[in-house]
């Protein structure tokens, strides 16, 4: 019944006037199916030929639309082996959003100190980027990351607390490595993409004591936004960075 529900859709769909292109209707599917947890992250998603016939679409058309998805680093293609889910847990995307790297490109010991996790309501700006309303509950997480012992980024994470309930701060530190990671395996909230504002600032007293720098220290502030599956918003984060002996890293397409 879902397969016959999903092709009369594309059909009504695709003889609109103002249709999408069949690859990204498929596309959509794709990535409903994800958000409806029918494949997990590491799960291999069923083959060409069977999304094909489940669609009633050709294969090349299914192609099309899992090459974006993996584009996107939403699929992942394994030589011989077939699609799978992308995941956090993989070491080649764990720390995909972490983009400071020291100047000589070598590979750092990254270490994480908990400061504080606290739950609160969510006000302001934080609260129209996160799309929730203000006095939403929310949880906060402010940490220190540090680089072969050297504490460079102030980190300050708010996420809505309905989709993390049971997060605590022995969770963050149980998990020393990526809060990405954690939200997949834990709280089944994969971040697929994130939005970034990057400007220069001063180190205020209190974050110039925790980073053991002087008040008025230049620091990187990197204001993101991460969204999960269906382009909704789940987590807001402020790094401070310092920059020093360090770049911030980017890709670009």
């Amino acid at each position: 019944m879902l397969n016959q529900v999903n092709h009369m859709a594309i059909n009504k769909q695709y003889a609109s006037p103002s249709f999408r292109p069949l690859y990204e209707q498929i596309k959509v599917l794709l990535t409903q199916s994800l958000i409806a947890g029918e494949w997990h992250p590491g799960e291999a998603i069923p083959s060409e030929q069977e999304l094909a016939g489940r669609f009633k679409v050709s294969q090349g058309t299914v192609r099309k639309a899992i090459d974006e998805l993996a584009a996107e680093n939403i699929l992942v293609r394994r030589q011989g082996k077939g699609t799978f889910v992308a995941t956090h847990n993989e070491e080649n995307i764990k720390l995909r959003f972490l983009r400071l790297t020291s100047a000589e490109g070598k590979k750092e010991v990254l270490e994480n100190e908990l400061l504080d996790c606290s739950k609160g309501k969510i006000q302001g700006e934080v609260a129209r980027m996160l799309g929730l309303k203000s006095g939403t509950a929310v949880i906060e997480v402010k940490r220190l990351l540090s680089f072969s012992g050297r504490a460079l980024i102030m980190d300050h994470i708010v996420i809505p607390a309905a989709p993390f309930k049971g997060l605590t701060g022995a969770k963050v530190q149980e998990n020393n490595g990526s809060m990405y990671s954690m939200y997949e395996t834990q709280f089944k909230v994969r971040m697929v993409r994130a939005e970034e504002r990057i400007k220069s600032v001063a180190a205020d007293a209190e974050t110039a004591q925790l980073l053991n720098i002087e008040p008025g220290f230049p620091l990187l502030r990197v204001e993101r936004v991460s969204y999960t599956y269906g382009d909704k918003p789940m987590e807001y984060r402020l790094g401070l960075c310092i920059t020093d002996d360090h770049h911030y890293r980017t890709e670009l397409e």
